[in-house]
């Protein structure tokens, strides 16, 4: 109950790095944007930044706080695990733009290859010498001085001039690192197109195994101590992993569908990557009391009656796994309840009776999805915005022995037209409640009866 009582500040004026960037999140409702509230009353409210938070204190948790976290690293220089952090930065860091640069480049012939990567830069005589001299390093002076010709047509070098360029930026001259400094482009997109040009037919393993040394090249400065703080941000971007790590493995322990989480701050938010089922049975594990017990669909098989083939299949009776403690589930329980007696689900309060007046408990959580794809400007302006989907889930307990997940959800384009939030999921299980009010009138007399 303590833990329900922790203030958050449900402000959006910080900045979040998570997930190898920085980050901005809103609140659903402006109204509660600047304020400092409980835990409690953050998910009886829905409040996002409290959420974002929470999940922040969950993760480093994960970093500083467990048995054996390498989190000291930060602290000591001369650690000698500092190498093995940043090394397996460099790899992981190296692997995502690999695969970015081999997907802006998959398809196209080494001309169009070239032009592309010239484009992105503005040509001068040092960076266009740098870039031929990467991505073809055996190419003769006469291929060279053409390449300058083509893409410096009213400054075009003399004869004397191409040639000390062709010599001074041979790619054996500069690390791949200082290659990309002078360009003014990542490295490893001087190397793929290099690559692709000398081997056009490699898949990405082959891409992937090939630039190992190289993805350790690029990074190679951050070994110095000189440059502690910047290996401490990228060691820091590493221990946010393993700390997800620690987060999925317990997710999973409570139903948690997916074999990954994204380490991100922002999968405290939404039901997006979470499946309904899912959601459901978590409900049902704070309605056991932290038990989680096994789902039955069927409780027998049986093929052939009457036949000599004839075949039973039964099932065994199997006991449930804790995985919460209780104490836990009760103060989950708790505030589920309070959702709807005072939070977001407040419309369905007291809907629910046995048929003999007797009001049932309802507890649950909502949420809204309006997921879209936003494209934003280096100075920050959204230049395009595309929606993907919409939904609104409501994730329920309905007394002692009920639980479930009801979601409205609209996907592609067409979710552009719709503009409902988690009330309409709430509302549509209103509409049931004459219907379960009968069932559960119907399970009182049952039980008087017995």
């Amino acid at each position: 109950e303590s833990a329900m009582d922790r203030n958050y500040s449900s402000s959006t004026g910080e900045e979040f790095f998570t997930g190898g960037g920085a980050h901005r999140f809103d609140n659903f409702s402006a109204d509660d944007d600047g304020h400092i509230m409980p835990l409690r009353e953050g998910f009886r409210k829905s409040v996002n930044l409290v959420f974002v938070r929470l999940m922040r204190d969950v993760v480093r948790h994960h970093m500083f706080q467990t048995p054996g976290s390498s989190a000291k690293l930060l602290t000591d220089a001369n650690d000698p695990r500092r190498k093995e952090y940043l090394m397996r930065f460099a790899d992981r860091e190296g692997r995502i733009f690999v695969r970015r640069f081999l997907q802006k480049y998959r398809g196209k012939t080494p001309q169009e290859a070239e032009d592309l990567l010239v484009q992105g830069v503005r040509a001068t005589d040092a960076k266009l010498a740098v870039i031929f001299r990467s991505i073809d390093p055996d190419a003769g002076e006469g291929s060279f001085s053409t390449f300058l010709s083509k893409h410096l047509a009213e400054d075009k070098p003399s004869e004397a001039q191409s040639k000390s360029l062709y010599e001074k930026y041979a790619s054996d001259k500069f690390s791949l690192a200082d290659r990309g400094y002078v360009v003014g482009v990542h490295p490893l997109e001087l190397w793929v197109v290099g690559f692709i040009r000398a081997h056009p037919g490699a898949t990405e393993a082959q891409v992937l195994e090939a630039s190992s040394d190289e993805r350790q090249a690029v990074y190679r400065w951050l070994f110095s101590t000189r440059r502690k703080n910047a290996q401490d941000r990228r060691i820091l971007n590493l221990l946010e992993v393993e700390g997800f790590l620690e987060v999925h493995r317990a997710w999973k322990r409570l139903g948690y569908p997916f074999d990954s989480l994204v380490p991100s701050y922002a999968s405290a938010l939404g039901s997006s990557a979470d499946r309904p089922a899912a959601l459901a049975e978590l409900m049902g594990i704070i309605v056991n009391e932290g038990i989680r017990r096994p789902a039955v669909r069927l409780q027998s098989l049986h093929f052939a009656a009457a036949t000599p083939y004839e075949t039973r299949f039964a099932r065994r009776p199997q006991t449930g796994e804790r995985v919460l403690p209780k104490e836990v589930a009760l103060v989950a329980r708790r505030s589920l309840i309070d959702v709807v007696e005072s939070g977001t689900a407040k419309r369905l309060s007291g809907a629910l009776t046995d048929g003999h007046g007797n009001v049932i408990e309802i507890g649950g959580k909502t949420g809204t999805g309006d997921h879209r794809f936003d494209t934003y400007g280096k100075h920050g302006q959204l230049i395009s915005s595309r929606v993907v989907n919409r939904s609104a889930t409501f994730m329920f307990l309905l007394g002692d022995n009920y639980f479930g997940t009801l979601v409205a959800y609209v996907p592609g384009e067409d979710a552009a037209k719709y503009h409902f939030t988690s009330a309409l999921a709430t509302q549509i299980l209103k509409g049931l409640m004459p219907t379960l009010s009968a069932l559960f009138g119907q399970e009182k007399e049952a039980r008087s009866c017995r």
